[in-house]
Protein backbone atom coordinates (compact mmCIF):
# COMPACT_ATOMS: atom_id res chain seq x y z
CA UNK A 1 0.00 0.00 0.00
CA UNK A 2 1.28 3.62 -0.96
CA UNK A 3 1.88 6.00 1.55
CA UNK A 4 -0.64 9.30 1.68
CA UNK A 5 0.64 12.34 3.92
CA UNK A 6 -1.53 15.35 4.51
CA UNK A 7 0.23 19.15 4.05
CA UNK A 8 -1.09 20.79 6.84
CA UNK A 9 1.13 21.32 9.95
CA UNK A 10 -0.64 21.26 12.65
CA UNK A 11 -3.98 19.10 11.61
CA UNK A 12 -2.39 15.87 9.63
CA UNK A 13 -2.85 12.44 9.09
CA UNK A 14 -0.88 9.62 7.24
CA UNK A 15 -1.73 6.59 5.69
CA UNK A 16 1.42 4.01 5.70
CA UNK A 17 0.82 0.12 5.09
CA UNK A 18 -2.43 0.06 6.22
CA UNK A 19 -2.31 2.23 9.18
CA UNK A 20 -4.33 5.72 8.94
CA UNK A 21 -2.97 8.01 11.87
CA UNK A 22 -3.66 11.03 12.48
CA UNK A 23 -2.81 13.98 14.92
CA UNK A 24 -2.49 17.53 15.70
CA UNK A 25 -5.76 19.95 15.84
CA UNK A 26 -8.70 18.72 14.09
CA UNK A 27 -10.75 21.86 14.48
CA UNK A 28 -12.87 23.89 12.75
CA UNK A 29 -9.97 26.15 11.31
CA UNK A 30 -8.37 23.12 9.71
CA UNK A 31 -11.41 21.59 8.62
CA UNK A 32 -11.30 23.02 5.39
CA UNK A 33 -7.77 21.79 4.28
CA UNK A 34 -8.54 18.44 6.01
CA UNK A 35 -11.69 18.23 3.93
CA UNK A 36 -10.04 18.29 0.20
CA UNK A 37 -7.61 15.74 1.06
CA UNK A 38 -9.87 13.14 3.15
CA UNK A 39 -12.04 13.07 0.05
CA UNK A 40 -9.25 12.11 -2.19
CA UNK A 41 -8.04 9.05 0.49
CA UNK A 42 -8.34 5.85 -1.15
CA UNK A 43 -7.06 2.42 0.70
CA UNK A 44 -6.28 -0.88 -1.21
CA UNK A 45 -6.77 -3.04 2.47
CA UNK A 46 -8.46 -3.37 5.58
CA UNK A 47 -7.35 -0.16 8.12
CA UNK A 48 -7.07 0.94 11.21
CA UNK A 49 -7.14 4.02 12.56
CA UNK A 50 -4.89 5.46 15.47
CA UNK A 51 -6.32 8.90 16.90
CA UNK A 52 -4.18 8.74 19.46
CA UNK A 53 -2.08 11.67 18.40
CA UNK A 54 -4.67 14.10 18.24
CA UNK A 55 -3.75 17.68 20.68
CA UNK A 56 -7.42 18.72 19.91
CA UNK A 57 -10.50 17.73 18.48
CA UNK A 58 -14.14 19.76 17.94
CA UNK A 59 -17.10 18.45 16.46
CA UNK A 60 -16.23 19.67 12.94
CA UNK A 61 -13.02 17.39 12.79
CA UNK A 62 -15.14 14.87 14.61
CA UNK A 63 -16.89 14.96 11.93
CA UNK A 64 -14.90 14.35 9.44
CA UNK A 65 -13.34 11.44 11.31
CA UNK A 66 -16.48 9.80 10.57
CA UNK A 67 -16.97 10.43 7.59
CA UNK A 68 -13.79 9.57 6.09
CA UNK A 69 -14.69 6.37 8.40
CA UNK A 70 -18.01 5.61 6.58
CA UNK A 71 -16.31 6.52 3.13
CA UNK A 72 -13.46 3.51 3.17
CA UNK A 73 -16.31 1.75 4.50
CA UNK A 74 -18.66 2.14 1.79
CA UNK A 75 -15.78 1.90 -0.60
CA UNK A 76 -15.48 -2.16 0.56
CA UNK A 77 -12.41 -1.43 3.00
CA UNK A 78 -12.71 -3.14 6.34
CA UNK A 79 -11.85 -0.51 9.27
CA UNK A 80 -10.71 -0.52 12.68
CA UNK A 81 -11.16 2.25 15.23
CA UNK A 82 -10.58 4.65 15.35
CA UNK A 83 -8.81 4.56 18.46
CA UNK A 84 -9.12 8.17 20.38
CA UNK A 85 -7.99 9.94 23.84
CA UNK A 86 -10.56 9.37 26.53
CA UNK A 87 -11.29 13.01 26.65
CA UNK A 88 -12.57 12.94 22.96
CA UNK A 89 -14.63 9.68 23.08
CA UNK A 90 -18.18 11.14 24.30
CA UNK A 91 -17.92 13.67 21.62
CA UNK A 92 -17.18 10.96 18.72
CA UNK A 93 -19.92 8.44 20.40
CA UNK A 94 -22.58 11.35 20.21
CA UNK A 95 -22.04 12.12 16.44
CA UNK A 96 -21.96 8.36 15.76
CA UNK A 97 -25.49 8.09 17.29
CA UNK A 98 -27.36 10.65 14.97
CA UNK A 99 -28.33 10.03 11.08
CA UNK A 100 -25.60 10.78 8.19
CA UNK A 101 -27.40 13.40 6.42
CA UNK A 102 -26.88 11.12 3.37
CA UNK A 103 -29.75 9.15 4.74
CA UNK A 104 -31.83 11.92 5.59
CA UNK A 105 -32.03 12.58 1.50
CA UNK A 106 -35.63 11.59 0.25
CA UNK A 107 -35.51 8.66 -2.35
CA UNK A 108 -36.39 9.97 -5.95
CA UNK A 109 -38.64 7.18 -7.06
CA UNK A 110 -41.19 7.14 -10.03
CA UNK A 111 -43.02 10.47 -10.65
CA UNK A 112 -46.81 8.53 -9.78
CA UNK A 113 -45.57 7.15 -6.93
CA UNK A 114 -44.04 10.67 -5.33
CA UNK A 115 -47.41 12.02 -6.33
CA UNK A 116 -49.15 9.48 -4.93
CA UNK A 117 -47.03 9.98 -2.00
CA UNK A 118 -48.12 13.76 -2.20
CA UNK A 119 -51.76 12.87 -2.67
CA UNK A 120 -51.50 10.85 0.73
CA UNK A 121 -49.58 13.46 2.48
CA UNK A 122 -52.08 16.42 1.77
CA UNK A 123 -55.20 13.93 2.44
CA UNK A 124 -53.71 12.45 5.91
CA UNK A 125 -53.14 16.23 7.05
CA UNK A 126 -56.60 17.62 6.04
CA UNK A 127 -58.26 14.58 7.99
CA UNK A 128 -55.85 15.57 10.71
CA UNK A 129 -57.36 19.30 10.40
CA UNK A 130 -60.34 18.60 9.85
CA UNK A 131 -60.78 15.96 13.22
CA UNK A 132 -58.82 18.89 15.17
CA UNK A 133 -61.27 21.04 13.94
CA UNK A 134 -64.00 19.07 14.98
CA UNK A 135 -62.96 18.85 18.76
CA UNK A 136 -62.26 22.49 18.68
CA UNK A 137 -66.04 22.74 17.85
CA UNK A 138 -66.75 20.79 20.55
CA UNK A 139 -64.74 23.19 23.02
CA UNK A 140 -66.63 26.12 21.54
CA UNK A 141 -69.98 24.74 21.46
CA UNK A 142 -70.11 23.77 25.41
CA UNK A 143 -68.25 26.81 26.21
CA UNK A 144 -71.18 28.66 24.54
CA UNK A 145 -73.85 26.74 25.70
CA UNK A 146 -72.50 27.28 29.28
CA UNK A 147 -72.43 31.21 28.42
CA UNK A 148 -76.17 31.16 27.59
CA UNK A 149 -77.49 28.41 30.42
CA UNK A 150 -75.07 29.74 33.38
CA UNK A 151 -75.58 33.43 34.59
CA UNK A 152 -72.88 33.16 36.52
CA UNK A 153 -70.84 32.76 33.45
CA UNK A 154 -68.85 35.86 32.54
CA UNK A 155 -70.51 36.69 29.05
CA UNK A 156 -68.09 39.60 27.57
CA UNK A 157 -71.50 42.39 26.14
CA UNK A 158 -68.84 44.79 25.62
CA UNK A 159 -66.39 42.98 23.48
CA UNK A 160 -68.97 41.21 21.92
CA UNK A 161 -70.97 44.51 21.00
CA UNK A 162 -67.11 46.08 19.80
CA UNK A 163 -67.28 42.74 17.38
CA UNK A 164 -71.03 44.14 16.18
CA UNK A 165 -69.40 47.30 15.21
CA UNK A 166 -66.03 45.94 13.90
CA UNK A 167 -67.21 43.22 11.87
CA UNK A 168 -70.78 44.63 11.23
CA UNK A 169 -71.12 48.24 10.70
CA UNK A 170 -67.76 48.52 9.43
CA UNK A 171 -68.19 46.32 6.31
CA UNK A 172 -71.54 48.21 5.71
CA UNK A 173 -69.36 50.10 2.81
CA UNK A 174 -67.49 47.50 1.20
CA UNK A 175 -70.45 44.77 1.21
CA UNK A 176 -72.42 47.58 0.12
CA UNK A 177 -70.73 48.69 -3.25
CA UNK A 178 -69.71 45.03 -4.28
CA UNK A 179 -73.29 43.93 -3.43
CA UNK A 180 -75.02 47.01 -5.90
CA UNK A 181 -71.79 46.09 -8.92
CA UNK A 182 -72.95 42.49 -8.70
CA UNK A 183 -76.66 43.62 -8.89
CA UNK A 184 -75.38 45.90 -12.16
CA UNK A 185 -73.96 43.13 -13.35
CA UNK A 186 -76.77 40.08 -13.05
CA UNK A 187 -79.29 42.52 -14.26
CA UNK A 188 -77.09 43.22 -17.44
CA UNK A 189 -76.57 39.82 -18.25
CA UNK A 190 -80.19 39.25 -17.88
CA UNK A 191 -81.03 41.53 -20.00
CA UNK A 192 -78.30 40.51 -22.35
CA UNK A 193 -79.43 36.78 -22.76
CA UNK A 194 -83.33 37.36 -22.18
CA UNK A 195 -83.64 40.19 -24.98
CA UNK A 196 -83.58 37.36 -27.70
CA UNK A 197 -86.49 35.97 -26.41
CA UNK A 198 -88.23 39.10 -25.70
CA UNK A 199 -88.66 38.46 -21.89
CA UNK A 200 -86.33 41.30 -20.82
CA UNK A 201 -89.04 41.84 -17.78
CA UNK A 202 -88.13 38.75 -16.62
CA UNK A 203 -84.47 40.11 -15.86
CA UNK A 204 -86.34 41.12 -12.31
CA UNK A 205 -87.51 37.45 -11.73
CA UNK A 206 -83.79 36.06 -11.94
CA UNK A 207 -82.26 38.83 -10.30
CA UNK A 208 -84.50 39.10 -7.43
CA UNK A 209 -84.31 35.00 -7.08
CA UNK A 210 -80.99 34.69 -7.61
CA UNK A 211 -79.99 37.78 -4.74
CA UNK A 212 -82.21 36.54 -2.05
CA UNK A 213 -81.41 32.60 -2.16
CA UNK A 214 -77.81 32.72 -3.47
CA UNK A 215 -75.57 35.72 -4.46
CA UNK A 216 -76.28 38.17 -1.54
CA UNK A 217 -75.34 35.70 1.37
CA UNK A 218 -72.84 33.96 -0.70
CA UNK A 219 -70.63 36.89 -1.35
CA UNK A 220 -71.33 38.94 1.77
CA UNK A 221 -69.88 35.70 3.27
CA UNK A 222 -66.69 35.83 1.29
CA UNK A 223 -66.07 39.35 1.77
CA UNK A 224 -66.75 38.93 5.38
CA UNK A 225 -64.32 35.27 5.37
CA UNK A 226 -61.20 37.81 3.44
CA UNK A 227 -61.92 41.05 6.23
CA UNK A 228 -63.12 39.51 9.34
CA UNK A 229 -61.91 36.10 9.25
CA UNK A 230 -58.36 37.16 8.21
CA UNK A 231 -58.22 39.81 11.45
CA UNK A 232 -59.57 37.20 13.95
CA UNK A 233 -56.54 34.55 12.73
CA UNK A 234 -54.30 37.67 12.74
CA UNK A 235 -55.15 39.08 15.99
CA UNK A 236 -54.93 35.88 18.21
CA UNK A 237 -51.93 34.85 16.14
CA UNK A 238 -50.47 37.89 16.86
CA UNK A 239 -50.90 37.38 20.49
CA UNK A 240 -49.49 34.09 20.62
CA UNK A 241 -46.07 35.81 19.19
CA UNK A 242 -46.39 38.45 21.27
CA UNK A 243 -46.73 35.41 24.91
CA UNK A 244 -50.13 37.10 25.45
CA UNK A 245 -52.19 34.34 25.16
CA UNK A 246 -49.72 32.10 27.47
CA UNK A 247 -50.03 35.66 30.64
CA UNK A 248 -53.97 34.81 30.07
CA UNK A 249 -53.57 30.80 30.82
CA UNK A 250 -51.18 31.89 33.53
CA UNK A 251 -53.79 34.31 34.90
CA UNK A 252 -56.49 31.69 35.14
CA UNK A 253 -58.66 33.13 32.11
CA UNK A 254 -60.51 31.25 29.71
CA UNK A 255 -59.37 32.14 26.41
CA UNK A 256 -62.37 30.61 24.88
CA UNK A 257 -64.73 32.85 26.87
CA UNK A 258 -62.73 36.24 26.50
CA UNK A 259 -60.99 36.10 23.03
CA UNK A 260 -63.57 33.51 20.78
CA UNK A 261 -67.07 33.78 21.92
CA UNK A 262 -67.68 37.83 21.29
CA UNK A 263 -66.11 37.31 18.35
CA UNK A 264 -68.18 34.06 17.04
CA UNK A 265 -71.46 35.94 18.96
CA UNK A 266 -70.39 39.11 17.24
CA UNK A 267 -70.52 37.89 13.77
CA UNK A 268 -73.18 36.03 14.55
CA UNK A 269 -75.33 38.87 14.94
CA UNK A 270 -74.44 40.82 12.57
CA UNK A 271 -74.28 38.40 9.71
CA UNK A 272 -77.78 38.75 8.95
CA UNK A 273 -77.45 42.48 9.36
CA UNK A 274 -74.98 42.51 6.29
CA UNK A 275 -76.73 40.05 4.43
CA UNK A 276 -80.11 41.90 4.25
CA UNK A 277 -78.24 44.73 3.72
CA UNK A 278 -76.22 43.22 0.57
CA UNK A 279 -79.88 42.15 -0.72
CA UNK A 280 -81.41 45.74 -0.68
CA UNK A 281 -78.09 47.03 -2.44
CA UNK A 282 -77.80 43.82 -5.54
CA UNK A 283 -81.73 44.98 -5.79
CA UNK A 284 -80.83 48.61 -5.95
CA UNK A 285 -77.67 48.12 -8.51
CA UNK A 286 -80.34 46.35 -10.63
CA UNK A 287 -83.63 48.25 -10.26
CA UNK A 288 -80.72 50.90 -11.57
CA UNK A 289 -79.35 48.81 -14.00
CA UNK A 290 -83.46 47.98 -15.50
CA UNK A 291 -84.19 51.85 -15.54
CA UNK A 292 -81.30 52.88 -17.25
CA UNK A 293 -81.25 49.60 -19.62
CA UNK A 294 -85.07 48.58 -19.81
CA UNK A 295 -86.80 52.26 -19.15
CA UNK A 296 -88.13 50.07 -15.96
CA UNK A 297 -89.36 52.46 -13.32
CA UNK A 298 -89.34 52.27 -9.26
CA UNK A 299 -92.75 50.87 -8.98
CA UNK A 300 -93.13 48.38 -12.17
CA UNK A 301 -89.90 46.82 -11.20
CA UNK A 302 -91.02 46.83 -7.37
CA UNK A 303 -94.40 45.23 -8.63
CA UNK A 304 -92.95 42.33 -10.81
CA UNK A 305 -90.28 41.88 -7.76
CA UNK A 306 -92.85 41.07 -5.64
CA UNK A 307 -94.32 38.71 -7.95
CA UNK A 308 -91.56 36.72 -8.61
CA UNK A 309 -90.10 36.23 -5.13
CA UNK A 310 -92.06 35.43 -1.86
CA UNK A 311 -90.98 35.41 2.06
CA UNK A 312 -89.60 31.61 1.92
CA UNK A 313 -86.98 33.29 -0.85
CA UNK A 314 -86.05 35.71 1.57
CA UNK A 315 -86.10 33.16 5.04
CA UNK A 316 -83.77 30.80 2.79
CA UNK A 317 -81.29 33.58 2.29
CA UNK A 318 -81.20 34.96 5.82
CA UNK A 319 -81.14 31.80 7.83
CA UNK A 320 -77.94 30.54 6.11
CA UNK A 321 -76.14 33.75 7.12
CA UNK A 322 -75.51 32.79 10.86
CA UNK A 323 -74.15 29.67 9.77
CA UNK A 324 -71.78 30.84 7.39
CA UNK A 325 -70.79 33.40 10.25
CA UNK A 326 -69.82 30.73 13.10
CA UNK A 327 -67.83 28.70 10.51
CA UNK A 328 -66.25 31.71 9.44
CA UNK A 329 -65.36 32.71 13.15
CA UNK A 330 -64.67 29.43 14.25
CA UNK A 331 -61.84 28.65 11.46
CA UNK A 332 -60.81 31.99 11.85
CA UNK A 333 -60.39 32.08 15.91
CA UNK A 334 -58.53 28.27 15.72
CA UNK A 335 -56.15 29.22 12.93
CA UNK A 336 -55.25 32.32 15.23
CA UNK A 337 -54.60 30.04 18.33
CA UNK A 338 -52.63 27.31 15.77
CA UNK A 339 -49.96 30.10 14.79
CA UNK A 340 -45.91 29.63 16.15
CA UNK A 341 -44.43 31.96 17.67
CA UNK A 342 -42.85 33.91 13.99
CA UNK A 343 -44.23 36.54 12.16
CA UNK A 344 -44.19 34.72 9.19
CA UNK A 345 -46.48 31.78 10.79
CA UNK A 346 -48.90 34.39 10.89
CA UNK A 347 -49.02 35.35 7.27
CA UNK A 348 -49.27 31.70 6.47
CA UNK A 349 -52.23 31.00 8.87
CA UNK A 350 -54.15 34.23 8.18
CA UNK A 351 -54.12 33.09 4.36
CA UNK A 352 -55.13 29.23 5.24
CA UNK A 353 -57.84 30.77 7.80
CA UNK A 354 -59.17 32.75 4.53
CA UNK A 355 -59.30 29.62 2.06
CA UNK A 356 -60.56 27.40 4.74
CA UNK A 357 -63.43 29.76 5.34
CA UNK A 358 -64.31 29.94 2.09
CA UNK A 359 -63.85 26.68 1.02
CA UNK A 360 -66.17 25.31 4.07
CA UNK A 361 -69.18 28.90 3.19
CA UNK A 362 -69.24 27.51 -0.54
CA UNK A 363 -69.82 23.89 0.69
CA UNK A 364 -72.38 24.58 3.30
CA UNK A 365 -74.40 26.51 0.34
CA UNK A 366 -74.09 23.73 -2.06
CA UNK A 367 -75.48 21.37 0.83
CA UNK A 368 -78.42 23.79 2.23
CA UNK A 369 -78.95 24.20 -2.09
CA UNK A 370 -79.38 20.64 -1.84
CA UNK A 371 -81.79 20.17 1.14
CA UNK A 372 -84.34 23.03 0.05
CA UNK A 373 -84.33 21.66 -2.70
CA UNK A 374 -85.36 18.27 -1.59
CA UNK A 375 -87.57 20.05 1.29
CA UNK A 376 -89.43 21.73 -1.55
CA UNK A 377 -88.66 25.09 -0.30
Amino acid sequence: MTSIDSAAPDAWFRLDKGRLELGGSWTIGASAHLDRQLRALRAEGPVTMDASGLEKLDSSGAWLLLRTRRALEAAGTKVTGPDLPENYRPLLESLEQAKPVAAQKPRRGHSFVRRLYHIGKATMHALGQAYSMLGYLGRVTVETGEAVTKPRHNLRIAAMINQVEETGINALPIVGLLSFLIGVVLAYQGVDQLRKFGAEIFTINILGVGLLREIGGLITAIIVAGRSGSAFTAQIGTMRVNEEIDAMQTMGLNTVDNLVLPRIIGLVIAMPLLTFFADLMGLMGGATMCYFNLHITVPVFLRQLQEAVSTNTFLVGIIKAPVFAFVIALVGCYEGFQVERNAASVGALTTRSVVEAIFLVIVLDAAFSVMFSVLGI
